[in-house]
């Protein structure tokens, strides 16, 4: 009795009320994106309010299950055992099949939870409890029942279209499926924030692009490849990313040489948010996500994200705008782009990092200090977007 199905559970899709069509269809797809280049022919299906994926053939449960944990909007993966209604007695003998398959040794505790989501099975909920968890002990005399922590909560569901039979629920991601929040332009940095918040806005059902700033000869070629490693990574979850490579040497060159050194590294985000903003309106995105983090860098105090904001029409979305390190740290190592994210290959913020940053910049000074670059900012900027390299990441 081998697993050929996984039943897929779903969070607050289920509250969406006439809505909830629109979600589900969305993570069907892209259950089906997930399993697609996977052996065993997998089927996605909706049948009475649950998705099943199922395959024709015994299908490789660790594959499926990896690639089912990189679907936003799963909240559990069952990989479930149907059989078909043959009565009450057939289904006790198909539950101890079930578990002399699954189990190699029968020395643990277990509860049944038995589900009658069709009320005409002669056998009602709390009946089934009670005859399957005795039959089960005639039958293998080394379990026994717990009913408040057992080791194996038994399932069975009797549904319109056949009984399913679990005892695993493996988390998924949660979150929205992708397709259902539109499109968001990300600053993807070679630091461990960008990536994740890459991941965490993603997570509510935005699709991503991502706009990388180069600035060779200062960061290398190296530094590039570790981005377009990382927009890989990520797209595991976030599905195919179209990165945005721009070359920004000349305009950090021409704020380093006409502006305060002090207020280097905001007015040089100000300058990556213009640009961001720009290839994100072109490409139809909603808005801009960022790896910012309150206080965490001299740039990323509230007085200088509110000089930054101002540049922008589209919103900016900062998922980490509260998270500590260790949370964001914690957060990148599940993702697995941590050790990525730590290779020393430096990218064009860090280059020119003024010794003494403004920590409290005001607006009015800031524009100030840009006037110093009239007269040679027009034509770097539409260089900047000229130079605009466009690279596909899917997951490898």
């Amino acid at each position: 009795m081998k697993i050929r199905s996984f039943l897929i559970k779903y969070g607050e899709i289920g509250i969406k009320g006439s809505n909830r069509h629109v979600f589900e269809e969305a993570l069907v797809r892209q259950i089906r994106n997930a399993l697609a280049p996977l052996e065993g022919g997998y089927k996605v299906l909706r049948r009475n309010g649950r998705i099943y994926a199922e395959s024709t053939d015994p299908c490789g449960e660790e594959e499926a299950v990896d690639a089912l944990k990189h679907v936003f909007g799963i909240t559990r993966i069952c990989p479930v055992v149907r059989v078909p209604d043959r009565g009450f007695e057939a289904l006790e003998e198909d539950i101890c099949a079930y578990l002399a398959d699954t189990f190699e040794s029968m020395d643990f505790t277990f509860k049944v939870e038995s589900r009658r989501a069709r009320k005409d099975f002669p056998v009602d909920s709390q009946t089934m409890n009670r005859e399957i968890g005795a039959y089960v002990l005639s039958r293998f005399p080394g379990l026994s029942v717990d009913v408040h922590k057992p080791d194996v909560l038994l399932r069975v569901e009797v549904r319109e279209d056949g009984i399913n039979l679990y005892s695993r629920e493996i988390e998924g991601p949660g979150g929205m499926p992708l397709g259902t929040a539109g499109k968001a332009m990300l600053l993807l940095s070679g630091g461990i924030d960008s990536p994740v918040a890459g991941y965490m806005v993603s997570k509510r059902g935005v699709f991503i692009d991502a706009v990388y700033f180069h600035a060779p000869p200062y960061t290398s070629d190296r530094a590039k490849e570790k981005v377009v490693k990382l927009a890989r990574i990520i797209s595991r979850y976030t599905g195919p990313v179209r990165l945005h490579v721009v070359r920004f040497t000349d305009i950090q060159l021409a704020i380093y040489e006409k502006c305060p050194h002090d207020e280097l590294t905001v007015i040089m985000r100000r300058y990556m948010m213009r640009i961001a903003e720009a290839i994100a309106l072109k490409e139809e995105c909603l808005c801009l996500v960022t790896g910012e983090s309150i206080g965490q860098v001299a740039s990323q105090t509230m007085h200088a994200m509110v000089c930054t904001n101002e540049v922008c029409t589209l919103p900016v979305y900062r998922p980490l705008i509260a998270f500590d390190k260790q949370e964001i740290v914690n957060l990148s190592e599940k993702i697995g782009a941590y050790e990525t994210s730590i290779e020393p290959y430096e990218d064009c913020c860090t280059i020119f990092v003024a010794r003494h940053p403004v920590t409290k910049p005001k607006a009015e000074q800031i524009r100030r200090s840009e006037q110093c670059l009239e007269d040679v900012i027009g034509p770097l900027y539409e260089a900047a977007l000229a130079s605009d390299e466009v690279i596909l990441c899917r997951a490898e």
